[in-house]
């Protein structure tokens, strides 16, 4: 076999193999299923290769769109992000039946079914505590399958993960800089809208300021991966420099106590790789150009946010929970877990279960516990638990497992921004809940897509043997 569907990338792009296009179409013409003369499998392979780059720019559309609906959080936003999500499975899975391509299995999608599962049998045998609830979150739940599922089959080339990383870089900059002229010209409002001015803290389109950090958290690490590893050419260092330098003062201007701290915790585990791997020693201009870049974010946040900042350090705001509101959820969550220990109390019902384990009433409506794997532990029970751990365990193996494999400059980048970003947001769920955030969790099942996929590996390796 000459090259797997898998490994096919444009000539002319930094890896390849010396072959013409039409080499390539005619190889990978004869390795699929189509049946019928090879001009026609040609004509065939065309097609579906453009409507598969549709599909690619419907998928990163979507994401857009759950970011900038104020992160999807209203009902509306959310039945266009499952409906659309829906629509583009079907139209995946009627391309699928035409050409006959190998379908790839990411093993992150076992767990992921298994929350679906267990809300499916939640709602089967009556275990939970307000089934409509919990039918909302298994819609939101298949959704999340289909786009990871989607993403998977749909972004598997070094190329095309490539584009949409730099898709990522750009919409991180854009939202900032979005986030940045509101916060100075319309603080408390969303895209200048009066009737947008909510009784929380809102920053760019998110509602809650905390929410905005997770987004950060999410997308910055990408250019400051590409950057470290050496993953874009010399003369897109300083462009990228400042793609980096926006979200990192944004994020510092949204105050947000929790993103402040994640986002440093990033910058060090991200040093930390590039040290294991050896890039601290073979890319010192690379890794130089990010030290700089920390170094003119601590001058922004010295000449802006100094006071923001050491404010939302020594004192609460209006709209802040306290330590002690903070643990009181903490303790009702607990409370509902050890109650239904095995199946929970039903997905997506923190809203109307709580009131029954409020101890310390503030007048406010508990729609999530701040903290995510409390929030788990008390819909779905142990159940829910081991699918968590399940994820966790396999996106660890697997993206550990990548990164440490021998490949070059880009895919190491690509695979270290997801871990990066990952274990960002999974260090702040212990203070917030990014990971019900629908906008959010698009950009998560994203960066563990970065870090667990293994068709880079494969390209890079293709890639150094000659054409035959």
């Amino acid at each position: 076999m000459l090259f797997g569907r898998n490994e096919c990338v444009r000539p002319d792009q930094t890896y390849n193999w010396g072959c013409s296009p039409e080499i390539l179409l005619i190889a990978q013409a004869k390795e699929t299923a189509i049946v019928g003369p090879l001009p026609s499998k040609i004509s065939l392979l065309l097609i579906f290769s453009g409507l598969m780059t549709a599909l690619r720019v419907c998928l990163c559309l979507l994401v857009a769109f759950a970011v900038l609906a104020f992160g999807s959080n209203d009902v509306w936003s959310e039945s266009v992000l499952e409906v659309t999500a829906s629509l583009l499975f079907v139209w995946w899975a009627l391309l699928w039946y035409r050409s006959s391509t190998k379908v790839e299995w990411n093993p992150l999608n076992w767990p992921i079914l298994g929350f679906v599962a267990i809300g499916c049998l939640q709602i089967l045998f009556h275990q939970t505590a307000y089934a409509f609830l919990t039918r909302l979150e298994l819609l939101k739940l298949a959704a999340y399958f289909f786009f990871f599922f989607l993403v998977v089959q749909a972004f598997q080339t070094l190329e095309d993960l490539s584009k949409l990383a730099w898709f990522l870089v750009l919409l991180c900059f854009a939202v900032s800089m979005e986030a940045i002229a509101q916060y100075f010209t319309a603080s408390g409002a969303i895209y200048w809208l009066s009737h947008y001015r909510l009784n929380t803290t809102p920053f760019g389109p998110y509602p809650n300021r905390s929410d905005f950090a997770g987004f950060i958290e999410l997308t910055l690490p990408i250019g400051l991966s590409l950057m470290t590893f050496g993953g874009i050419s010399k003369d897109r260092l300083a462009l990228m420099s400042l793609f980096a330098i926006v979200p990192a003062g944004a994020v510092i201007l949204s105050s947000s106590r929790g993103g402040i701290i994640c986002v440093a915790f990033q910058l060090v585990l991200l040093m930390l790789l590039a040290w294991r791997s050896g890039a601290l020693r073979l890319r010192a201009k690379h890794v130089i150009a990010v030290g700089a870049l920390a170094a003119v974010t601590a001058g922004i946040a010295l000449w802006l946010g100094t006071d923001i900042v050491r404010a939302r350090f020594s004192q609460l705001g209006l709209h802040d929970l306290s330590v002690t509101r903070r643990i009181s959820l903490g303790h009702g969550a607990v409370r509902m877990f050890f109650d239904h220990p095995i199946e929970g109390l039903g997905l997506g019902t923190i809203v109307a279960v709580y009131p029954r384990y409020e101890t310390a009433y503030d007048g406010r409506l508990v729609e999530h516990i701040h903290n995510d794997y409390l929030e788990v532990l008390a819909e779905t029970g142990l159940m829910g638990g081991l699918c968590g751990l399940a994820f966790l365990w396999v996106f660890f193996h697997a993206a550990l497992k990548n990164f440490r494999a021998d490949r070059g400059h880009l895919s190491r980048a690509l695979h270290a921004s997801g871990i990066v970003a990952v274990c960002g947001i999974l260090l702040h769920s212990f203070v917030e809940f990014n990971l019900h955030i629908p906008g959010n969790v698009l950009l998560f099942l994203l960066q563990a897509h970065f870090a667990t996929s293994t068709s880079i590996a494969q390209v890079d390796l293709i890639s150094r043997r000659p054409c035959v």
